[in-house]
């Protein structure tokens, strides 16, 4: 197994309660999200997509960081943060919002968890919004506290991941609904489960809320999942993009606003609440966007990994938009991509061209998500 001194990391971009475990379990690359590394590489990358889909798997994905909420005005002070009506979160149940700002861009694309009727937190994608919130509170007038607790979560996603579920917790885990939330205990580490996770796939999220038990919790699961199929692994940007979800900094940034990418199910500009970025998001609205994020189907032999940068996209000679991320799907036996282009060509069924790493190749513009567009996998 690695030894994690090999990778000679520093003190200054920390390191997740699981870091070590994941080393022995044989993780092999790493990148930096929400100033923490987290593991990207477990072998093969296909291989990791095909245990998702057809097994589970256990990724570490402490750099989730909580921003956490409480006191009288919580509840308020949460609602100013973000154009979704949260009028009706109930304790317990969970919410994927947008954060925006004065000018209706979105600063973060969060999943809101409501653990009590004054006790929230943000389960961050990557940027600062600990800070942006700590910021946005001081002149607020609210009675609110804001931290990061030390809260540190793992995803358990994939068809059997019910499966390891009951064996860890039980048959009564099983009636834990899609988007809800449930205190548990597995041998005296203290747990919050969710019904979520970032892969369009049945999963959950485990929030460990003492990191001391970082390595003892990613062993007990491990020892419980193995005979079931589950396996060591990451967050899957195949999976992510046939689902057609979000990685913030790709796919959206402060520059973004949530009609450019199809969300207005996440603007309510017809609540009371005069919540970060309103007025803006009205004239957007009324006003319509320039550009809007589309799927595209690249030509040309299978891609070798993700883009690491945006490719141009060209129709007629004139530049029209950008590839934010591209794939090859093993399953679909396609590339396909999430792109914004301008909204004159944001049609279905209009051939583009994309200056990949490897040259200029044909695309066509299709409908997104690639697969499961209605998330039954991930609901049922």
């Amino acid at each position: 197994m690695a030894q994690a001194e090999a990778f000679g990391f520093g003190t200054q971009i920390r390191k997740s309660p699981y870091f070590e475990a994941t080393v022995r379990w044989g993780a092999t690359g790493f990148s930096v999200y929400n100033h923490m590394y987290i593991p990207r590489d477990f072998g093969d990358p296909v291989q990791n997509f095909w245990n998702l889909i057809n097994d589970a798997i256990l990724c570490d994905v402490a750099v989730e960081r909580q921003v956490e909420i409480t006191g009288l005005d919580a509840a308020r002070f949460v609602q100013m943060l973000t154009p979704r009506d949260l009028s009706k979160l109930a304790v317990g149940q969970c919410k994927y919002v947008l954060i925006t700002n004065a000018e209706g861009g979105i600063l973060n694309d969060p999943i809101l968890l409501r653990l009590a009727e004054n006790h929230f937190w943000l389960s961050l994608a990557d940027s600062d919004i600990l800070l942006w919130a700590q910021g946005v509170a001081v002149h607020s007038g609210m009675e609110v506290t804001i931290r990061e607790p030390d809260v540190s979560p793992l995803q358990l996603q994939g068809p059997k991941s019910g499966e390891v579920m009951r064996a860890l917790f039980g048959d009564s885990i099983m009636d834990l609904r899609y988007y809800w939330l449930r205190r548990v205990e597995l041998d005296g580490i203290p747990l919050i489960v969710s019904r979520t996770g970032w892969s369009s796939e049945l999963g959950y999220e485990l929030y460990l809320q003492d990191s001391a038990h970082g390595d003892a919790l990613w062993e007990k699961i491990m020892a419980v999942g193995q005979p079931l199929g589950l396996k060591p692994g990451h967050t899957s940007s195949i999976r992510r993009i046939e689902g057609g979800m979000l990685s913030y900094h790709a796919d959206a940034d402060i520059t973004t606003n949530p009609y450019e990418l199809g969300l207005d199910r996440l603007v309510n500009l017809d609540i009371e609440a005069d919540f970060i970025g309103k007025a803006a998001l009205k004239r957007i609205r009324d006003t319509g966007v320039s550009r809007r994020q589309v799927g595209l189907l690249i030509d040309g032999a299978p891609l070798k990994g993700p883009n690491t940068t945006f490719w141009p996209i060209t129709r007629e000679g004139a530049t029209i938009g950008k590839v934010t991320s591209a794939i090859y799907s093993p399953r679909l036996k396609q590339n396909i991509a999430l792109a914004m282009v301008t909204v004159d060509h944001a049609v279905i069924g209009t051939e583009v061209e994309v200056a990949t790493a490897h040259g200029p190749v044909r695309a066509t513009i299709v409908d997104r998500p690639f697969y499961d567009p209605k998330k039954t996998l991930a609901a049922a």
